[in-house]
């Protein structure tokens, strides 16, 4: 069986299955006129036009038309600062332009980019954009520039006891029926962190002034302690919960403790390297329906270590990135 492969949005499909998708009868629909055929593909998605494209030179002709990517485009993309050698005149160019490469908005304090599959918004919240507590404070954290952030300050933490970082952004920004994932992105400064290595950081994602979803992360990544023995890799959210309830560091429960807690609680989220000299670990998740949101509600991000009092330090935090939650994660 022949493959298409278009990885210019986002996936590939066999041709016998992309004629399947247009309809049992793929010569009449290759009949109509070109501007028909776009306005079918138009009530699709990104991925399927570019799917459909492959059925033959009349619908590829419009499933590339300006009327079905301007579509797919946010409204606001006129506005946006597009790269000075982009083809504006094609609005296929623009959205793969926007889906490839992230611009910057609001005085460069936040980065905007598209799902390539789906058209729906991302965002990066920078540093410059985050509530952090001491961060004027040149004793407790630096405002640096590195080469692989795409911000022009990201926020070093020099040293403190009391680490709490804090953003929100409206959900008129965000695309309406959407789940999203919130993911704190950072690395190191050097070649190891201090403060970071046993210590569960609490996390909290949800709407302003409503009830919010907490859990635990951990801004070091799987190692066993030299000092304990233990891994952090399955360690359970309600070992760590109950930890922070009684002040008792959770790497002294014993292990059958952990290991017994493990299947009621899951697990404390870790982080992963993004490919980009990054680090990210997910801080939790929401979902903004059709219909249901008020323009003026905010989506409110917070993540700390308050309570145990040790200090910190060694980590380098560009920002908090908010993107849609990936088709087949929705269902699990």
């Amino acid at each position: 069986m022949e493959q298409t492969q278009d990885s210019k949005c986002g996936g590939g499909i066999s041709r016998n299955d992309a004629i399947v998708s247009v309809g049992a009868t793929t010569s009449r629909f290759d009949t109509l006129p070109e501007d028909c055929i776009s306005m079918v593909i138009f009530h699709t998605t990104p991925r399927d036009a570019c799917v459909v494209a492959s059925v033959s030179r009349t619908v590829k002709s419009a499933a590339e038309s300006d009327l079905v990517w301007e579509k797919f485009l946010p409204p606001e993309y006129s506005s946006l600062a597009l790269p000075p050698s982009l083809d504006c005149s094609s609005k296929k160019k623009i959205y793969l332009s926007l889906a490839d490469d992230p611009v910057l908005i609001d005085e460069g304090k936040k980065s905007f980019w598209l799902e390539k599959a789906s058209g729906k918004k991302c965002y990066m919240l920078s540093a410059m954009d985050l509530k952090i507590t001491w961060s004027d404070s040149p004793a407790y954290w630096q405002w640096v520039t590195v080469p692989e952030s795409k911000f022009e300050k990201v926020a070093e933490l020099c040293n403190v006891c009391w680490f709490e970082i804090r953003g929100k952004i409206s959900v008129r920004m965000l695309s309406k029926g959407t789940h999203y994932s919130v993911y704190l992105v950072f690395k190191r400064a050097s070649s190891r962190s201090y403060g970071f290595d046993h210590t569960p950081i609490e996390a909290e994602v949800g709407f302003a002034g409503k009830e919010v979803r907490k859990t635990f992360v951990f801004l070091e990544p799987s190692d066993t302690d030299p000092r304990s023995g233990y891994g952090y890799s399955g360690v359970s959210l309600a070992a760590v919960s109950r930890a922070f309830r009684t002040r008792r560091p959770w790497m002294r429960f014993p292990r059958e403790e952990v290991e017994g807690e493990r299947e009621s609680g899951g697990n404390v989220e870790e982080p992963k390297e993004r490919g980009d000299k990054w680090s990210e670990v997910k801080l939790g998740s929401f979902y903004i329906n059709d219909g249901g949101c008020d323009d003026g509600d905010e989506i409110e991000v917070a993540i700390m270590e308050t309570r145990m009092g040790q200090w910190k330090s060694g980590l380098v935090f560009q920002g908090i990135e908010i993107r849609p939650v990936k088709e087949d994660e929705v269902t699990k």
